[in-house]
């Protein structure tokens, strides 16, 4: 029996977060109505055969509102976790290579990043560069710079030790070229799980942002500012809260899953 057939955390995961990457696609080339057409007579519609999901104060469609909503959520997460791994990844292997006086100095300026919570950490980046999907991706991607270092580093450690790595230095190889050659290919499984954990925070983080203004700005729709459009509807309306609450938490469910899910597939013994 495969991994995969075995793993029920893997297959939900990864069929929730397929959903949603193909719904952010689809969004590019297709909706069910235009998400910046305007229609008063048709607004605060319940959900019906017309509006699956019903329409906003504005009378704009809730369902194309979201498809379009999850690219912002997509591409603000994913993003700032590639900004993470880039500049993270070679300073935890940097770290682990070279140890001493730039392990010491390198760890003590993660503990000064990590001082901070990352959503006050954002805030306090995008209230000072200002709003916009662009600072947000700058504010999440640099609080994932030393989450990707440490990870990258404690992994790394005991890699050195290792007989392939050994060899590696006896054949006169530098340390940078072992830790691309033979330490960081032996890290890619543990740095993927890290991947779709820091890829969910960083949903959860760009729809907190976008909640209090300073992500994606009008028209680009987003599922946070959506949530706070219809925090002074939810008695007339609640279906707006609902749908977009739920895409958020179903988008993190499923990457929180799929990461569950490859790390018990990293540990299972072959």
């Amino acid at each position: 029996m495969s991994p995969w057939s075995r793993n029920m955390n893997l297959r939900a995961g990864a069929l929730l977060t397929l959903f949603f990457l193909i719904t952010a696609l689809l969004a590019y080339f297709w909706t069910p109505y235009d998400p910046r057409a305007l229609s008063i007579i048709e607004k605060l519609q319940p959900p019906n055969p017309h509006h699956w999901f019903g329409t906003d104060q504005l009378g704009r469609d809730v369902l194309s509102l979201i498809m379009v909503g999850a690219q912002t959520s997509v591409g603000v997460a994913s993003l700032s976790v590639i900004i993470g791994m880039c500049v993270g990844v070679p300073l935890g292997l940097l770290a682990a290579a070279r140890r001493g006086a730039i392990d010491e100095l390198l760890m003590r300026g993660n503990d000064v990043i990590f001082a901070f919570p990352a959503l006050l950490m954002a805030i306090l980046i995008t209230a000072a560069l200002g709003p916009g999907a662009v600072n947000a991706i700058v504010a999440i991607g640099i609080f994932n710079i030393p989450v990707f270092a440490r990870v990258t580093r404690a992994g790394a450690l005991p890699l050195w030790t290792r007989d392939y790595a050994l060899a590696a230095r006896v054949a006169g190889k530098g340390p940078m070229r072992i830790s691309s050659e033979h330490i960081l290919p032996n890290l890619l499984g543990v740095l993927a799980v890290q991947g779709t954990i820091q890829f969910s925070l960083g949903v959860i983080a760009e729809a907190g942002l976008a909640y209090v203004g300073l992500s994606a700005q009008p028209p680009t729709p987003s599922w946070g500012r959506m949530l706070n459009e219809a925090q002074t509807l939810t008695a007339l309306a609640p279906s707006l809260a609902f749908f977009p609450g739920c895409a958020v938490l179903l988008f993190v469910l499923g990457l929180n899953l799929l990461g569950e899910g490859l790390r018990r597939g990293a540990e299972r013994p072959t």
